[in-house]
C-alpha cells in the first residue's frame, strides 16, 4: 500500500512526510468504519435482519459479554419484530482509529411482542401497546478488518417504556430561573 501511494504522491508532485502519510491511512481506516456503521443502521431501518446482522465479526462483545453473531442476529431480530418500523436515525458520527461513536435518535412502533430481554428486557412477553416513541441513544462500536468487534450502548429506556405507556409518565419539567424571566 505504501509503495503504490508513493507513487501516487510522486506523481502529484507532492511531498508527504511519514506523519502525514500516517494521518492519510488513519483518515482512511476511520472513513471505512463510518461507512460500516452507516450501512449497518441502513439495514437494520430497512428491516433486512441477515445484512445489519452480517456487518458483526463471528464472535464479539456486547456490552461486555463475549457472544456470537448468531445471539447478535436474534437481537436484532427481535427488535425488528417487536417494533417493526425501528428506525436508528445517525445524528452524529465520531471516528477514531478502529472506534465509532454514534449518537443516534431511535423511533418505533410496538407492535410485536418480543421474546428476548432485550431492551432492558421491559418488552419481554409484554402485549404490543400500538403505541409510538422516539428515544436518543448513543452507540459506541469498536471495528477490526471492516467488521464490529464491539459493541457498547446508552439507551433511555425508562423514557420509551413511558412513551409506550408501559410505566407512568415522568413528573413535569419545572423551568429554571433563567426561563422564568
Amino acid at each position: 500500500m505504501f509503495f503504490g501511494m508513493r507513487i501516487l504522491i510522486a506523481m502529484a508532485g507532492l511531498i508527504v512526510t511519514p506523519d502525514a502519510a500516517a494521518q492519510f491511512i488513519a483518515a482512511t481506516l476511520e472513513t471505512r468504519n463510518e461507512a460500516v456503521i452507516r450501512q449497518h443502521h441502513d439495514a437494520i431501518n430497512a428491516g433486512d435482519v441477515a445484512a445489519a446482522a452480517a456487518f458483526y465479526a463471528d464472535q464479539l462483545t456486547n456490552n461486555g459479554n463475549v457472544i456470537s453473531r448468531a445471539r447478535i442476529t436474534a437481537v436484532i431480530a427481535d427488535n425488528a419484530h417487536t417494533f417493526p418500523d425501528w428506525n436508528m436515525r445517525i445524528d452524529r458520527l465520531l471516528a477514531s482509529g478502529d472506534e465509532v461513536v454514534a449518537l443516534i435518535t431511535v423511533s418505533g412502533t410496538h407492535k410485536g411482542m418480543s421474546k428476548r430481554p432485550v431492551n432492558g428486557g421491559t418488552y419481554l412477553n409484554v402485549e404490543p401497546t400500538g403505541r409510538s416513541f422516539s428515544v436518543l441513544h448513543t452507540h459506541w462500536f469498536k471495528l477490526k478488518d471492516g467488521m464490529i468487534v464491539e459493541h457498547r450502548a446508552t439507551r433511555d429506556d425508562l423514557g420509551m417504556a413511558r412513551q409506550l405507556g408501559l410505566l407512568p409518565p415522568g413528573p413535569p419539567r419545572v423551568a429554571d430561573e433563567a426561563q422564568k424571566r
